[in-house]
This record gives structure tokens, C-alpha cells and sequence, in this order.
């Protein structure tokens, strides 16, 4: 690589492949500087310490939230796609949870503008602002608990030794007193095979957002 072809999106995006392979704490600028084969200096150039470069990766994670103004589509669907879309960025950066919780966000340009037009959906769904702001932190939160309660193998667990995980955590369920934990028994077959992820992820946005539809509808009546 030479110096001439980095960018901010370049080095922000080479910076969360690292922290979603190895974790936050070996994203340097010196590692960094290593995996683009430039020298640290180069780096500096874009970013003049970690802190921006931490704030740097979350503008470009965040790049594409945006609720499409211009859609004409009514706040529902728009609603539905921005939270989806924040749902398929935390499954694809991992590390993205403890890199929101490390910085402050606001000071991002994406997030604050991904915050102002979820804001403005939620108005015209009858939220006050204060309001809207509390459903906009929810969603957040829940598109990180989505992820990271996926209800199969954990991310951390290679490929290769997911049938095993399965194996094992379809055994401690069906070890189970089943007069007491019936149901919790019964579980114990979803481990036989890997777990639908569509419809998982499907299942789960349905839900978030019927719960936004369903208090906007109850305030409208």
C-alpha cells in the first residue's frame, strides 16, 4: 500500500476489521500502521491521535443510517428501515457496542444525523421530543441486545466448533428436570441444527418496532 491511497474510510474501515477480529484494545495506531504497510505518520495525517481515530470508526460504521427523507414512504417504513439498518451494522462489526460505549458518539457526524432523523420520524408519530429521544435510545440498545443475544453460538466461537457448542448446550438443557423445566427441555431440539439467522433478526425487528407502532397508534386514538 502506499501513503498516497489512504483515506479516513480506508483507515477507519481497516481499523474495525481489527477490533471486530482481535477487539477493541489492538486497534493502534502503530498496528494500524503496520496493516496498511505506511508508516505511523502516514495515519496521523487522517487522524491526530486515537481518540478521533475511535471516533472516526464510528462515523464510518455509521455512514449509512439514514432515514431517506425524500422517500415519501410514511414514518413507519422509514422507521423500520433505519433500525434494520443499524441491526445489520452491529451484526457486522461486533466490535461496534464497546466502540459506541468508549467515545462519545455525539460528537460523530453520522450518529448525530442518524439521531436527528429518527427524531423526526418519531415527531410525526406523535412522540414529543423528549420522547422521541428516550424510543431513539431504545432502539439503539436494542439492536446491540438483538446481536449480542443471538440465541446460538456466540461470536467468539470458531466455525469449526459451533456443532460441538450446540451439542454440549443441547445436553445441559435436556439434563434438565423435566418435571420442573419442561418447556426449558423441549428447547433443548431447536440445538439439533443451526439456527435460522433470517428469520431470527426478521422476528426481532417485527417486534421492536410493533412496539413504537403500537404506543404511537394508542397516543393518536
Amino acid at each position: 500500500m502506499t501513503e498516497e491511497r489512504l483515506t479516513k474510510a480506508t483507515v477507519a474501515e481497516c481499523a474495525l476489521r481489527l477490533a471486530d477480529e482481535e477487539g477493541l484494545e489492538a486497534v493502534t495506531i502503530r498496528r494500524l500502521a503496520k496493516e496498511r504497510r505506511v508508516t505511523p505518520m502516514a495515519l496521523y495525517w487522517h487522524f491526530k491521535n486515537k481518540d478521533e481515530l475511535l471516533l472516526g470508526m464510528v462515523d464510518h460504521a455509521l455512514s449509512g443510517v439514514r432515514a431517506a427523507p425524500g422517500s415519501g414512504d410514511p414514518w413507519q417504513k422509514r422507521l423500520r428501515v433505519v433500525f434494520e439498518t443499524v441491526v445489520d451494522v452491529m451484526r457486522a462489526h461486533p466490535s461496534l457496542p464497546d466502540l459506541l460505549h468508549s467515545v462519545d458518539k455525539t460528537q460523530t457526524e453520522s450518529f448525530t444525523r442518524a439521531t436527528n432523523d429518527t427524531l423526526a420520524l418519531l415527531t410525526d408519530a406523535g412522540f414529543t421530543l423528549d420522547e422521541g429521544y428516550w424510543v431513539a435510545g431504545y432502539l439503539l440498545n436494542a439492536a446491540m441486545g438483538l446481536v449480542a443475544g443471538q440465541p446460538d453460538c456466540p461470536a467468539s466461537i470458531p466455525p469449526e466448533q459451533a456443532g460441538e457448542w450446540r451439542r454440549q448446550r443441547r445436553i445441559q438443557l435436556e439434563s434438565l428436570p423435566s418435571d420442573r423445566y419442561p418447556k426449558m427441555v423441549e428447547l433443548a431440539a431447536s440445538y439439533r441444527q443451526e439456527l435460522d439467522l433470517d428469520h431470527y433478526y426478521a422476528f426481532s425487528v417485527d417486534l421492536v418496532i410493533a412496539g413504537v407502532e403500537a404506543m404511537a397508534a394508542a397516543r393518536q386514538r
